[in-house]
């Protein structure tokens, strides 16, 4: 899978590998500068009664944020895109688009986090959701009913990599006058773009590949659907989980790089994919990236890449602590998409709020492990996984 860097979108004709480098503006007008500054201010002066530069107070608007959501929004093929506190933050706010009494179908196999805020929360307030399968189309068919309003989709999912059919799901759902969300966290608009095949609402954890550095939280809302962006950015004056200018800047400068970045994590994963395989600890692996993946062709019809993100099984239950304790270069941490290859184990860090029965149908139990491709020397990374596996020793071995 690679992806076609002819095609161009932006504005003046520019490729995708330009357009991340340069963003929406690429120098300060005032200034010159290259870097958008930060605006650490609040509050900005009115130039007199009824007037204004366009910024008043940051909460509702900054120059700095303003930059990186239409960046973003230019990266995705969207008309607007709104910045967030973090990803949760933003799929709060999107919630809210929706009147009680909402039906919502959800991919079973997600963030552990986007379960609890829904079936915790969400659901006292008069929201129903229905978890399945996504990647088999025939279920999402059978889920949808008169009240349903949206389909929340993660494609490739986390951790187990299914992939959801973009284009059926949002045919099917526009059916009913209903929207297709879809989590773009895994792919980046580097690989992918679901507005490009049907979806209405894009999200991100922006903390992840976008920011791509493991130093700030930032979550995005991306559409080109004008009344729901109304709404939305009522909703996040109105509620405030905006995304600090500092942190706006981090996520800008993080996407000067993502394009060597993705290409990066991208060939370290499909090289350590492979050779995870022929390690006899390893039970069996979970990446896009195979060709005998079960969804495979689909992948590659609507996406340009299969990202940084592996996921396997053990083939003992014994070994996750052995594993997790020996591992040196590979860091155990709760989150992916950085520089840095992190490995997590699901069942006690991201995916610890979901129901042990819902868990285990999507495939999550005691010996999986999820590895976030980071962009060190593929060798330097399987040597470290040889290493510490070599170390996973039972005492009956």
């Amino acid at each position: 899978m690679t992806k076609d860097t002819g095609n161009s979108s932006f504005s003046g004709g520019l490729s995708m590998e330009s357009a991340v480098v340069h963003g929406l503006t690429p120098f300060d007008p005032l200034t010159g500068a290259i870097s958008t500054p930060i605006y650490q201010s609040s509050t900005f002066r009115h130039p007199g009664l009824g007037e204004s530069t366009g910024f008043d107070y940051s909460r509702v608007v900054n120059p700095t944020r303003t930059e990186l959501e239409k960046t973003l929004a230019q990266l995705e093929h969207g008309k607007d895109c709104l910045a967030f506190a973090s990803g949760m933050g933003a799929i709060s706010a999107l919630i809210k688009i929706f009147k009680p009494g909402s039906h919502i179908i959800v991919s079973e196999d997600l963030y552990g986090g986007t379960y609890r805020l829904f079936n915790d929360y969400y659901e006292h307030y008069g929201y129903s959701f229905s978890w399945i399968d996504t990647s088999d189309f025939s279920l999402v068919e059978k889920s949808v009913r008169s009240e349903t309003k949206a389909l929340f989709i993660e494609t490739p999912s986390n951790p187990m990599m299914k992939v959801s059919d973009i284009r059926r799901c949002a045919d099917l759902i526009h059916q009913f006058n209903g929207r297709l969300i879809v989590d773009n966290t895994f792919l980046s608009p580097w690989f992918q773009n679901p507005l490009d095949l049907g979806a209405d609402i894009v999200v991100h954890s922006g903390t992840k590949y976008l920011a791509g550095h493991n130093d700030t939280l930032s979550g995005f809302i991306v559409h080109s659907d004008e009344a729901a962006g109304q709404a939305l950015r009522n909703i996040q004056k109105s509620e405030g989980a905006t995304l600090a200018p500092f942190d706006a800047w981090l996520t800008l400068r993080g996407i000067k790089t993502l394009a060597l970045r993705m290409e990066k994590h991208q060939q370290n994963a499909a090289k350590i994919a492979h050779w995870l395989r022929g390690h006899n600890k390893v039970e069996k692996v979970f990446y896009a990236g195979f060709a005998d993946h079960p969804q495979y062709e689909l992948s590659v019809s609507q996406a340009r890449g299969a990202g940084g993100m592996i996921s396997f099984y053990l083939k003992e239950s014994a070994h996750v602590p052995l594993l997790l304790k020996n591992l040196n270069l590979i860091l155990f941490a709760e989150s992916l998409g950085g520089v840095e290859s992190l490995m997590t184990f699901p069942l006690a860090q991201t995916h610890q709020a979901i129901p042990e029965a819902m868990r285990l149908s999507a495939g999550v139990n005691d010996r999986l492990m999820r590895l976030s491709a980071g962009i060190e020397n593929a060798q330097d990374l399987i040597a470290d996984l040889d290493s510490a596996l070599g170390k996973c020793v039972t005492k009956t071995e």
